[in-house]
């Protein structure tokens, strides 16, 4: 690898300037009118800073977790990196060619064949077609999608998408990958798989980045983490530092966000309360969890909502999105609605509940750490066994032994 840390950023700020909602033309008559008269309702302009002064730097051979809260500016800093935008002030300098896993589809053409964006992505990578070739065996049997290497990427699903994003990325030996939460796409063993790669890919000396809600995720891979906290980076240490940091960070925020005005999303639609039914429960017991939307006339789209439960470390341990259920709101009057979750036994521990609004392909509110609730240390098995008998694992199973 060449001399010197692999990334270097200096100062490093994006701001992006916002038009307000109430200056936004609804109708083409309401621009025209106002091309008409000049100098009347002049629109003002609102800026934000999604980055703010970030300096730091990673050794190569570095796996380094980037986490945050929801709004923090982790993707941004990633989308700068990786040259898809770039920064309002300050500096990057990259020590080699970058590989990128961000939104899923990311530097893929719907048009072209799997193989046809193999090759794509690698040129784009700087690399010659006999290299894309040495490697390419490898990152198909990697990606398990060879049944489809002719068919168009548009006719992929999500998870073949990342299948293939994924192995491109980590075989085409770029000096440093950076990946988005996108991972959680996959299935388990995908994601195995996946962990695995980029472990290999650090052996060999070169960098990683990782954008990461899950904690133990961070934990098990990275050597070190940067916490950013709205827009400002908390500075580059070990791991431990920057998850302790981010689980304080939600303590201190938790009272502001009841306020819709402090929470991300893009505000068309919000939640304006939400509740557990019972904030101390048991292991098996159902966790009820109710909300109101209000409401926005003429928005149109009907929307659906996502509920994230997390334990005490950060992991997210259930994610029920209403869709899969076929559940849809209609935002022309103030929505109630109540979460059942049934399934998995939740183990002794303190939980939290985050909530989503999603509509038209955006989120228009997020509501980290909306409730809480405890779950008492009992077992809820019927014959108790000592500790080691139930202590490994995130929740309890629900499960039989039978002879046969």
């Amino acid at each position: 690898m060449p001399d010197g840390p692999s990334i270097t950023v200096s100062h490093l700020s994006k701001t992006y300037r916002i038009l307000r909602s109430q200056d936004q033309d609804t109708y083409a008559a309401e621009a025209l009118l106002k091309k008409l008269r000049p100098g009347k309702g002049k629109k003002k302009v609102e800026e934000f800073d999604a980055l703010h002064d970030v300096s730091f730097e990673v050794p190569w051979g570095e796996v380094v977790g980037i986490i945050g809260r929801n709004g923090a500016g982790k993707s941004t800093l990633l989308k700068i990196i990786n040259r898809i935008t770039a920064p309002t002030k300050g500096r990057i300098e990259l020590g080699g060619r970058v590989g990128s896993l961000l939104e899923v589809g990311t530097g893929f053409h719907p048009e072209l064949t799997g193989r046809e964006n193999v090759y794509l992505n690698g040129t784009l990578l700087g690399m010659r077609r006999k290299e894309i070739r040495e490697r390419f065996d490898a990152i198909v049997d990697f990606a398990g999608t060879e049944k489809f290497l002719d068919t168009q990427v548009k006719r992929y699903s999500t998870g073949m998408y990342v299948r293939v994003a994924f192995a491109v990325a980590a075989h085409l030996e770029s000096e440093i990958l950076v990946v988005d939460e996108v991972l959680a796409v996959g299935d388990s063993d995908f994601q195995a798989k996946c962990l695995r790669k980029m472990r290999e890919v650090a052996r060999d000396g070169r960098t990683v980045l990782l954008v990461s809600h899950q904690l133990q995720t961070v934990s098990d891979l990275c050597n070190s983490a940067l916490y950013l906290d709205s827009s400002h980076l908390v500075p580059h240490g070990t791991v431990e530092e920057a998850m302790e940091e981010y689980k304080r960070s939600f303590t201190r925020v938790a009272p502001m966000l009841k306020d819709a005005a402090f929470r991300p999303g893009t505000g068309e639609l919000r939640f304006l309360e939400a509740s557990v039914a019972d904030d101390i429960s048991k292991p098996g017991q159902d966790v009820v969890v109710e909300f109101t939307v209000g409401a926005n006339p003429g928005f149109g789209n009907k929307y659906h909502v996502t509920c994230f439960v997390n334990n005490e470390d950060g992991m997210l341990i259930a994610q029920c999105d209403s869709r899969v259920v076929d559940f849809w709101l209609d935002p022309d009057t103030d929505a109630s609605g109540r979460l059942v979750l049934r399934t998995p036994w939740l183990k002794p521990g303190a939980y939290t509940v985050d909530l989503f609004v999603h509509a038209a392909g955006h989120a228009t509110d997020i509501w980290e750490q909306a409730c809480h609730f405890q779950v008492l240390p009992v077992t809820p098995y019927p014959h108790p066994t000592t500790p080691d008998g139930t202590d490994r694992g995130v929740v309890f199973p629900d499960f039989d032994y039978s002879q046969t």
